[in-house]
């Protein structure tokens, strides 16, 4: 009995990211061929039959190193019907001063003053309910928008009536160690290719936080952002397609952040995201009562299995150590084993071919991608035990958090240092 748990729990941390990296290789190809096949016209620049008014929504809490930038990266938008709404946020710093002398100098910009820390999304909340315009942006404090950014979010709310919400392309600008690398590594290899394999599928996991679009009259149907949600973006999501509205993805509507560049702060960062992944399962249950949600069921699927296997991952390599230390045979040598036996060699080279077909995909949005390549080989020794150890802790926090506790906002860590910027309008 022993021997079968162990070969099965083997098999399952093997086979469970090969066969999802398949999945998001194949449906980001066809994803590929159908929007070239759809745009083929617009694939230098969308084409707008008019301007809508659009609200860009930006929180903020103690942001005074980067909210300048930010501000000024939408003002350079070759978008120009729009106004920022700024939420200060109990900042503590310059943030509040930073904001106001840019509104002196320019009528577009707003600042609205929250005077507790009331977290991000009642922050997004307030300012909404401020705002002007039909199409609601929302994007991070840190958030250097492309210049058509807006332009190509608005695109698709012309185009198609149900759309309720676009989310954007981040990526980052603060590549200056390992640690940042793989999270480029990740943010193209593992979050671009999931969300065009899941816009094939008919359901995205999650609108960016980073950077997003909404329908005004798809928020205000949703009740707008839930503010006991530590993930509200992923929330809102889940909310929005369960109201039948369309949610896409628009790899062309590209922007750059800071991501951490400690283990603590990037931890810290994966924490949250599990629990409040945790969180949406828990409180979103109720899709499987209802039939018109069977496309949603992949996604909560695929939630528990990627639990189930950082739970198994970690098990396995605890079990493992013991009988590295020990010599008592637990397991076999080579499950939990962090080193590349002919298993983690097979899943090295997945992971290489995975990294291939995103550098080809996103050769014309980012270009620098290219240079992360030689981080790749980490990325499934280093990144899997944060992530594993993050949703081992995390997914607990959210399943038990308190209903309807609010979701206080803490900043989170946005690099030691900040001297790796882009310019984003060439």
């Amino acid at each position: 009995m022993i021997i079968f748990i162990r070969n099965v729990l083997g098999e399952f941390i093997f086979y469970y990211p090969i066969i999802m990296s398949l999945v998001w290789m194949i449906g980001s190809i066809m994803y590929y061929n159908r929007m070239k096949k759809n745009i083929s016209g617009e694939d230098e620049n969308p084409v707008l039959d008019e301007q809508p008014f659009v609200s860009v929504l930006i929180p903020a809490r103690n942001e005074e190193v980067h909210i300048g930038d930010t501000i000024r990266s939408v003002l350079n938008s070759d978008y120009k019907n729009f106004e920022i709404v700024v939420v200060n946020d109990a900042s503590m710093d310059k943030t509040e001063e930073i904001v106001r002398n840019i509104s002196k100098e320019n009528d577009k910009v707003r600042i609205l003053n929250l005077r507790e820390n009331r977290g991000k999304a009642a922050g997004l909340n307030y300012a909404m309910l401020v705002s002007k315009g039909d199409i609601i942006v929302t994007i991070d404090a840190d958030c250097l928008l492309k210049d058509d950014c807006i332009s190509w979010m608005v695109w698709h709310f012309q185009k198609f009536p149900r759309v309720g919400a676009v989310t954007g392309n981040p990526r980052l600008k603060n590549t200056n160690r390992l640690l940042t690398h793989l999270q480029a590594v990740e943010y193209s290899n593992v979050i671009g290719l999931t969300k065009r394999s899941q816009r094939m599928l008919g359901k995205l996991h999650t609108i960016s936080g980073v950077v997003a679009a909404f329908r005004r009259k798809a928020l205000i149907d949703i009740g707008m952002w839930s503010e006991d949600m530590l993930t509200e973006d992923i929330d809102v999501s889940w909310k929005l397609e369960q109201h039948f509205w369309d949610i896409r993805y628009e790899e062309k509507a590209l922007c750059w952040i800071v991501t951490p560049e400690t283990i603590g702060g990037l931890f810290q960062q994966r924490l949250r995201w599990c629990a409040g992944g945790a969180q949406v399962l828990r409180k979103h249950r109720e899709i499987w009562k209802d039939y018109r949600m069977r496309r949603m069921w992949p996604l909560y699927i695929d939630n528990l299995l990627s639990i189930t296997w950082a739970y198994t991952f970690i098990t396995c390599l605890i079990l493992w150590v013991i009988q590295v230390i020990s010599g008592i045979d637990i397991t076999s040598t080579e499950i939990g084993n962090p080193f590349p036996f002919w298993r983690g060699c097979m899943i090295a080279m997945v992971c290489l071919l995975q990294f291939a077909i995103s550098v080809w995909l996103d050769r014309k949005q980012d270009k620098g991608i290219i240079k992360s390549c030689i981080y790749i080989i980490w990325y499934p020794v280093i990144y899997w035990l944060i992530q594993s150890f993050a949703a081992v802790i995390g997914t607990p926090k959210g399943f038990f958090r308190e209903k309807n506790a609010t979701a206080i906002w803490v900043s989170p860590e946005r690099g030691l240092i900040d001297n790796t910027r882009k310019e984003v309008s060439a």
